[in-house]
């Protein structure tokens, strides 16, 4: 069995469920970022972990100590909840040439694969820069591992292994959610000259964020990303049904471009409010930027030049801890294995495509390092 295969075998059967997605069984990510370091430090991988929070760690491995540059390989070793999966989920069962498992796609594959790379570079002790490997914990949730690696940790370039069929991602929309609280006046519901339905208030600004949507976001094409876009994801108000509403939360999700700011997207849901003529609060709970790696970067370069063929540049529909590496100033591509069932009740990962990324994450150091 290939070095790489039988790592994530043990991988998949070491459960690192985010204690966030589960409360109740979540194991989080102590005892896999244990065995890694614990793996990586017997093949002569530097290892150690250092506490992104409280029962958090991240696995930090280092290759070389030489003057050139510093690449990171990145992946997370935390997974979604396995409550519903139709297999076991922590078996590791390998048929017909899959290895199926919570987290074998996504993404404990591509941690096997930087991991058996990063031995074998170490065994050939080759690199004139430094690799470093980024195993950070709780990206399913809110991502503090990424967050604390990059605060600690300065590099030339990055590769994330998150899965992408083969893909060449070398960007991805951000995100921010922004809560809207619609301001109404209670009253009793015979007394329509008194009361104010926040409701009905939060529904002119709904309709103004789909014109919006349509009209502003949807013609504005970014070449590798499409466009932004703007959805009211929930939406909560009233008290009782013989009471005008005295407050309605839209809790809004905007999807964004490159060189979109908090700022910015507070600016256009307070212009939207006041379009829709009500009154309400609007309060940014969590933003995460957009990725997008620069033209002219070495780590397009080297990564397509390990691949061996001159794959087109992709945008991913979803958001990664490579946005976290691109704010400070690392470019980023992602590149990763195949497969299918992230996050769903049956999860598998093909494993010749798992070599492959094992190869080409090989060659990516070698030659980025060089």
């Amino acid at each position: 069995m290939h070095e790489a295969i039988a790592l994530l075998q043990q991988l998949v059967r070491i459960p690192s469920v985010s204690p966030h997605l589960d409360p109740a069984t979540g194991q989080g990510e102590q005892a896999i970022a244990e065995f890694a370091a614990a793996w990586l430090n017997e093949r002569g991988v530097e290892s150690w972990l250092e506490a992104a929070a409280p029962g958090r760690p991240n696995v930090v491995g280092k290759v070389g100590s030489g003057s050139g540059p510093v690449l990171v390989l990145c992946g997370h070793l935390d997974t979604v909840q396995a409550t519903g999966m139709t297999i076991d989920p922590f078996g590791g069962e390998i048929r017909d040439g899959r290895l199926y498992g919570r987290g074998a796609y996504d993404m404990k594959a591509g941690v096997a694969a930087i991991m058996t790379a990063a031995a074998e570079l170490a065994r050939t002790n080759t690199l004139k820069g430094t690799l470093l490997l980024a195993l950070v914990s709780d990206e399913e949730y809110a991502s503090v591992g990424a967050q604390d690696f990059v605060r600690r940790h300065q590099a030339d370039g990055c590769l994330l292994a998150e899965p992408t069929d083969g893909a060449f991602v070398t960007g991805h929309r951000g995100f921010a959610w922004v809560d809207v609280t619609v301001q109404g006046r209670a009253a009793h519901g015979s007394r329509w000259d008194l009361g104010i339905s926040a409701n009905t208030m939060a529904g002119r600004l709904l309709t103004a964020l789909d014109h919006h949507d349509l009209t502003v976001l949807r013609p504005r094409k970014h070449p590798l990303l499409g466009p932004a876009s703007v959805h009211p994801a929930i939406v909560r108000g009233g008290v009782g049904l013989s009471t005008y509403a005295p407050e309605c939360l839209l809790q809004l999700e905007w999807r964004i471009l490159p060189g979109t700011t908090e700022a910015d997207v507070l600016t256009w849901t307070n212009d939207l409010v006041q379009h829709a003529g009500i009154t309400a609060a609007v309060t940014c709970t969590l933003f995460r930027p957009p990725m997008l790696c620069p033209a002219a970067a070495r780590m397009r370069q080297a990564t397509l030049e390990a691949i061996g063929q001159a794959l087109p540049e992709q945008g991913a529909p979803f958001w990664m801890d490579a946005a976290f590496f691109d704010a400070a100033g690392i470019p980023t591509v992602v590149y990763g294995p195949t497969g299918e069932g992230a996050h769903a009740a049956v999860e598998w990962v093909d494993l010749a495509s798992v070599i492959h990324c094992t190869e080409v994450y090989g060659r990516t150091a070698a030659l980025f390092c060089s």
